[in-house]
């Protein structure tokens, strides 16, 4: 428990990013830290901190920033990405597909439509 300022709805906050970032391979500090800043940025944006940055208040909030930053955007996947979920998915030919042609064997043999 970092600080005793927080609520519990932020230590519940602190500990489900902590443990995200654990399970993606961060190690134990570098976790602490991000899911430190990024309660207490949300408490600043919420109105429930003594001193507030500009930038907390006036930027995009960490869970947006997250998600546009989830491979999900304009580039999408990376193409080592495409790569596992293909051979995840045991689809023939791989290694001798670009990128393009990895996302759209993937997503065919998941069901989607590129």
């Amino acid at each position: 428990m970092p600080q005793q300022a927080w609520s519990p709805k932020r230590e519940r906050q602190y500990e489900h990013i902590k443990e995200g970032l654990l399970e993606h391979g961060r190690n134990e500090d570098t976790a602490e830290e991000i899911a430190a800043r990024t309660v207490n940025k949300e408490r600043a944006r919420a109105g429930e901190a003594k001193e507030i940055s500009r930038l907390s208040r006036t930027d995009i909030s960490s869970s947006r920033r997250g998600g546009l930053r989830s491979h999900h955007g304009p580039r999408g996947r990376t193409r080592d990405q495409l790569y596992d979920e293909a051979k995840a998915l045991g689809i023939e030919g791989r290694s001798k597909m670009s990128k393009r042609q990895l996302a759209s064997a993937v997503d065919r043999r998941r069901g989607r439509s590129s």
